[in-house]
C-alpha cells in the first residue's frame, strides 16, 4: 500500500474472493504473523502482495493492459475506509485498441505494398533471371523482421510495460545486449537460408554451380545483417518513443518492424545480388570475400550480447524457432520461385509481400499483446486461468469476453479494409501484371481472411502452450507465426492464381 508520503507498507486481502476485497494496512510482516497466530483460520493461505516505488510508474500502463472481469463498484462496497479500496484497473476498449493499430498497420501496409511494386520490378532483372533461386531467399529474408525485429520489439515492449528500462542504466543494457543478438541471429539465420536455396533449387534438379551458390550466401548474409542492424536501431526508438508518449509499444511496435522491413530488405536483397552478380564476371574473389568478413564479425556480436543475462538465454536456447521458421519460410519461397517463373503468374509477384506482410503484422500484435498479459499475470509455466482447455475452441478465441479475444476481433475486422486500400494503392500506381477484377479480389479477400484466421487462432493457442511449458513466448512465438503467415499467404495466394487461370480469369494484362 502506498501512502502519499512515499512509505510502503504490505497490503493483505482479507477475503479470497475477487470483488469486495477489503484491504488492511499493517507496519510490518512480523505484526501480521502475530495476528494470525491467534486466528482460527491460520491455516488459510493469504497473499501477500508488495509494490515497489520504482515500480509505481508503470502500474497505470500495466493495469491498462490487464483484463479484470471482477471490478468492485460502490454500490458494492463493504469497506468502511473508501481511501483504502483499491480503484478498478483501467480497461482497453475495443476502439482504443483499434485507433492504436489502425496508423502503425496501415503504415506496415503500404511498406508491403512499396516491396511488393519493387519485387514486381526486379523479377525482370538479370540476376532474377540467371539466378532464379534468389526467389527462394525472398520470404526467408523478408521473414527475418519476424524472427528478428518482431521478437526484438515484442521482448523490449514486454521489458518496457513490466519496468525493466526505467532505468537508463538498465536501458542502455538491453538496447546494446538486443541489437548484438540480433546480428549474430541474422549472420547465422542468412548463412542458411542461402544454404536452403541451393538444396531446394538445385539438388533436386541434379545440378550444381558454384559461383551462383557463392552469390546467394553472399547476398543473404549482407542483406540480413544490413537489414536486422537498421531495423533494431528503428525499433528501439519507437519502443522508446511509445513510452514516453505513454502509449503501448505492443500495439505500435511490431507494426512499425515491418512498415519498412520488407521495403529496406527486398531493396537491400535486391541492389547487392545485384551488384556482386556483376562483380561475379570480373571478380569472382569478391562473393567469398563478403561472406568472410561478415562471418567474422559474429565471434565480436557474440561476446557483447552474453554480457546482458536476457540475451545470454536468448543466444543459447532462442535457435530453435528462427531457424525452425527460416525453413517454413523457404518453402514458402519455393512455392514463389516456382510460381513467378511461370509467365502466366508473374502477376503474382506484386501480392505476395502485401499478404504475408498484412498477415504476419496483425498476428505479431496479438503474440506480443497476449504475451505481454502473461507476463504482467504471473511466471512462465503458470497459467493465470486454471481452468483453460489445452485446445482452445475457435469460437472462444474470437467471441470470448476477454481483452485477448477482443483484440482478435478488432484485428480480424481490420483485415478487409485495409488490403482493399493496399489493392487500390497498387492498382493506381500501376503495379503489378493483374488487372483487379471482381472475381480476382474475391478470391484475394476469401484467401487474405482465411490466412488472418488461421493465424489469430494459432496465436492464441501458441502462446499459451508455450507459457504453459515455461517457454518466453517472446522469444518464441512469433518467428513461428510470422513464418506460417509467408507459407500461407503464398500457398494460398498461388493456389488462387491457379484456378483463376483454369476457370478463364485470364485479363490481357497476366503475363505482360
Amino acid at each position: 500500500y502506498h501512502h502519499a508520503s512515499g512509505a510502503v507498507h504490505p497490503v493483505i486481502p482479507t477475503e479470497t474472493r475477487p470483488v469486495d476485497c477489503e484491504l488492511k494496512e499493517v507496519t510490518s510482516l512480523t505484526k501480521r504473523t502475530e495476528q494470525q497466530e491467534g486466528d482460527s483460520d491460520a491455516d488459510r493461505a493469504e497473499v501477500v502482495v508488495i509494490k515497489s516505488r520504482a515500480n509505481a510508474k508503470g502500474v497505470l500502463e500495466e493495469d491498462a493492459l490487464l483484463e479484470n472481469g471482477s471490478q468492485s463498484n460502490d454500490s458494492d462496497d463493504t469497506s468502511t475506509d473508501q481511501s483504502q479500496v483499491l480503484a478498478p484497473p483501467l480497461k482497453e476498449t475495443s476502439f482504443s485498441i483499434g485507433l492504436q493499430v489502425l496508423v502503425p498497420f496501415l503504415l506496415a501496409g503500404f511498406g508491403t505494398v512499396g516491396a511488393g511494386i519493387v519485387l514486381d520490378i526486379v523479377q525482370h532483372w538479370t540476376v532474377f533471371q540467371e539466378v532464379t533461386e534468389v526467389f527462394i531467399l525472398v520470404p526467408a529474408l523478408l521473414g527475418l523482421k519476424g524472427n528478428l525485429e518482431m521478437t526484438l520489439a515484442s521482448r523490449l515492449s514486454t521489458a518496457a510495460n513490466i519496468g525493466h528500462m526505467d532505468t537508463a542504466k538498465e536501458m542502455w543494457g538491453m538496447i546494446v545486449g538486443n541489437l548484438a543478438l540480433i546480428q549474430v541471429q541474422a549472420t547465422v539465420v542468412g548463412f542458411l537460408a542461402s544454404i536452403a536455396a541451393v538444396i531446394f533449387g538445385w539438388i533436386p534438379e541434379g545440378h550444381f554451380k558454384m559461383g551462383h551458390a557463392v552469390l546467394l550466401c553472399a547476398s543473404s548474409v549482407a542483406t540480413a545483417f544490413i537489414a536486422s542492424l537498421l531495423l533494431g536501431l528503428i525499433m528501439i526508438g519507437v519502443i522508446v518513443g511509445a513510452r514516453k508518449i505513454s502509449i503501448n509499444p505492443d500495439n505500435v511496435a511490431t507494426p512499425i518492424a515491418a512498415s519498412l522491413g520488407d521495403l529496406i530488405t527486398l531493396a537491400l536483397l535486391s541492389g547487392i545480388s545485384g551488384g556482386l552478380y556483376k562483380q561475379m564476371q570480373a571478380n569472382d574473389y569478391v562473393n567469398t570475400l563478403v561472406c568472410a568478413v561478415f562471418v567474422a564479425l559474429t565471434p565480436i556480436w557474440i561476446v557483447i550480447a552474453r554480457r546482458t543475462p536476457s540475451t545470454r538465454e536468448v543466444l543459447y536456447s532462442g535457435w530453435e524457432p528462427v531457424i525452425i521458421a527460416m525453413a517454413i519460410s523457404s518453402v514458402g519461397g519455393l512455392i514463389l520461385d516456382k510460381t513467378v517463373s511461370d509467365p502466366n503468374f508473374a502477376g503474382m509477384a506484386v501480392f505476395t509481400p502485401v499478404i504475408n506482410g498484412v498477415g504476419g503484422n496483425l498476428v505479431a500484435v496479438q503474440a506480443s499483446r497476449i504475451s505481454t498479459y502473461l507476463h504482467m499475470s504471473g511466471l512462465p509455466g503458470v497459467e493465470p486461468q486454471a481452468n483453460r482447455p489445452k485446445c482452445l475452441n475457435p469460437c472462444s478465441a474470437f467471441f470470448g469476453s476477454g481483452l485477448n479475444s477482443r483484440s482478435a476481433r478488432v484485428l480480424f475486422l481490420l483485415v478487409v479494409p485495409g488490403h482493399l486500400v493496399f489493392l487500390y494503392t497498387i492498382s493506381s500506381m500501376q503495379g503489378g501484371h493483374t488487372t483487379l477484377t471482381s472475381v480476382f479480389m474475391a478470391f484475394y479477400l476469401t484467401v487474405a481472411l482465411l490466412q488472418v484466421l488461421i493465424l489469430l487462432y494459432m496465436a492464441d493457442w501458441m502462446v499459451h502452450w508455450m507459457w504453459g511449458r515455461g517457454m518466453d513466448p517472446d522469444n518464441f512465438s512469433i518467428p513461428y507465426l510470422t513464418s506460417m503467415g509467408d507459407l500461407l499467404g503464398t500457398g494460398f495466394l498461388a493456389l488462387s492464381f491457379h484456378i483463376l487461370w483454369l476457370i478463364g480469369d485470364r485479363d490481357s494484362d497476366v503475363g505482360d
